[in-house]
């Protein structure tokens, strides 16, 4: 089976990997490898967090589609995931739109069944990206309400309450039967992390935004058949975030680049920058990530190229690797002879990064140079930058190039972990930043964004925000990459 599956990928020059939870990306052929290795079966891909190995537990080929179970770490983890070629991605486009429609559907039945007195007046996916069910229901008396669920799951909890206010917005506007409430409905996944950065609203945003969890429970009878029932989360306040249990602290202190990084470090100093985590080490010029450094059975490896066309780094790829770095030098800069170039156009948020670390004081003169954290962690996300005022008050940055409707719930949900770590004492007793103390006073956030590139409900959302967080939006100059300037500074 393994030599058939091997045969069938290298017939093919592009595949889709689908994981069952509808999450998908594209590979080439020469992006997946299949070896034997003690007596297990491995598989080998890249994805957004580099390289990737699985033991293969189950395989099957249906109709040239590859169906792959997977496990690591003893069994501890698995996955199920799809190979399909990328001919037939359309087809799958079709039948995915149909399993969300069907799920927006069974969402609906659910809810008249557990809710009384209400009925189902309208079921239907978004019409931008068919990732949302939107209900309305009535009750009664005639009074309708709104129902916002992830049918992809694939949104966050700032893209879910984000959507949720701006349909309810345009509902209010209706002049037949306008809406004036909506629920948002999710599994138990997502639904914690939403309960919290709800908490983060004002108070009369909580009122209308009502946030419903699908809890499943398993019946013991003989057909094994699940029971689903919907509870209501009470509205949380900001000072209930206090009360959980942070999560672990991820940071990269003091870490020296490898002995293969700092040879390509060598060739452009102040452009070549380097990131750490538990997988290796990334990179980037002028924010370009291009070279990966991983540790593959104990062996230090290295994969150089943009985006998924990546090759290991060895002699053989030597003249290849150099000629990609001239290339980048070549577009990746503000005077760029061709700016719809990949090297000019990528990454630019990770380039604005760049430069504003190095020119850090013209947001803010009181904001300490060093060190500043790019790309700090707070469990699975990663802040653009962190750093630590004279007061000694924390301050996140968080960046954008172009224009994003979740910027501003993504920086407050930000907000709310680094301030459980702060008020925890976590922060300090890391020494993120050395000697320096840290206040005892809550976190402000610094939104910064070329002036065009604020998304245009920017301000609309900014105000369902509560005023206990202290938010400041700075605006930049369109040509940041030639001459960074700050046009602007407004206190949310």
């Amino acid at each position: 089976m393994v030599d058939e599956i091997t045969d069938l990928l290298n017939s093919r020059n592009e595949w889709l990997l689908a994981h069952r939870t509808g999450k998908t990306f594209s590979l080439r052929s020469s992006e997946i490898e299949i070896e034997h290795l003690q007596n297990k079966t491995l598989i080998s891909f890249l994805d957004e967090d580099g390289l990737q190995t699985w033991r293969i537990v189950e395989a099957g080929i249906e109709d040239d589609k590859i169906n792959l179970k997977l496990s690591k770490n003893f069994g501890k983890d698995e996955i199920f995931i799809e190979l399909i070629p990328r001919a037939k991605a359309e087809l799958l486009g079709a039948a995915v739109e149909l399993a969300r429609l069907e799920k927006a559907n069974e969402l609906g039945r659910l809810i008249v069944s557990e809710i009384e007195n209400v009925k189902l007046k309208r079921v239907e996916l978004n019409k931008e990206n068919g990732r949302f069910a939107q209900i309305i229901l009535e009750n009664k008396l005639g009074i309708q309400t709104a129902v916002l669920s992830d049918v992809s799951d694939s949104l966050t909890p700032e893209i879910l309450l984000s959507s949720a206010i701006i349909w309810l917005s345009k509902l209010q506007r209706l002049k037949k039967n306008p809406i004036d409430e909506i629920w948002i409905l999710s599994e138990k996944a997502k639904s914690k992390n939403l309960h919290k950065l709800h908490a983060c609203l004002q108070s009369n945003w909580k009122q209308k935004v009502r946030l419903f969890e699908v809890k499943r429970h398993k019946v013991k009878d003989k057909n094994g058949d699940g029971e689903f029932k919907i509870c209501e989360n009470k509205p949380l306040q900001i000072n209930g975030l206090w009360r959980y249990k942070p999560t672990q602290l991820q940071f990269e202190k003091d870490s020296e680049p490898s002995g293969i990084s700092r040879e390509i470090i060598k060739l452009a100093p102040e452009e070549i920058d380097y990131l750490f985590s538990k997988k290796g080490e990334t990179l980037r010029y002028s924010g370009l990530p291009f070279v990966r450094v991983r540790k593959v059975f104990e062996d230090e490896k290295s994969w150089f190229g943009i985006d998924r066309s990546r090759r290991i780094l060895n002699e053989s790829s030597y003249e290849e690797f150099y000629e990609l770095f001239e290339n980048i030098k070549k577009y990746r800069r503000f005077d760029s002879e061709n700016k719809q170039h990949a090297f000019y156009k990528d990454a630019s948020e990770a380039w604005l990064e760049s430069i504003l670390r190095e020119n850090i004081k013209l947001l803010d003169a009181n904001l300490i140079l060093s060190p500043i954290y790019n790309q700090f962690r707070t469990s699975q996300d990663k802040i653009d930058l962190l750093a630590l005022r004279k007061d000694g008050r924390l301050v996140i940055i968080e960046l954008k190039v172009s224009p994003d409707r979740e910027m501003i719930f993504q920086a407050v949900d930000y907000w709310r972990k680094i301030e459980l770590q702060r008020r925890r004492g976590i922060l300090d007793k890391a020494e993120i930043f050395g000697n320096l103390q840290i206040a005892d006073k809550p976190t402000i956030i610094y939104l910064v964004a070329p002036t065009l590139s604020y998304h245009r409900d920017f301000d609309f959302l900014a105000k369902t925000i509560s005023d206990e967080i202290n938010i400041h939006r700075f605006d930049l100059g369109e040509k940041w990459r030639e001459n960074l300037k700050v046009l602007g500074r407004r206190k949310i």
